[in-house]
């Protein structure tokens, strides 16, 4: 009984240092976050304000690109990609069994005639 008592107060023990340290590492990690809020609102310097990019609908600014130009290389891309698509071949590949598998349906085929064998009466 003294055994049991000695491995139940060993176990408590590793248990309770255990999650002393989480809560020591989780201290620490509010810590430093708490820590470096407070350097960054010290130096004052607040991201500014992105400007909103005004819609279409209020801009009447004309896109850098012109829309015949914008067609045309579109349609180019497009004829290159086609091109380089039909020239692509597939690689045939073989699956290999692992090694594993085919030790372990070994293993099974000679343990169910084991098991035949013994159900027979001829071991």
């Amino acid at each position: 009984m003294s055994e049991f008592m000695e491995g139940l107060n060993l176990t408590v023990l590793g248990v309770t240092i255990v999650f002393m340290v989480l809560s020591i590492l989780a201290v620490v990690l509010y810590a430093v976050g708490w820590t470096e809020r407070r350097l960054v609102e010290r130096e004052g310097k607040a991201p500014s304000p992105v400007p909103v990019p005004p819609s279409r609908a209020e801009s009447e600014e004309k896109p850098a690109i012109p829309p015949r130009d914008l067609a045309v290389i579109t349609a180019a891309v497009l004829a290159y990609t086609a091109e380089k698509a039909s020239q692509l071949r597939l690689l045939p590949f073989k699956r290999k069994v692992s090694d594993a598998w085919r030790l372990y349906g070994v293993q099974s085929q000679m343990e169910e005639v084991e098991d035949f064998n013994y159900e027979m009466g001829k071991w």
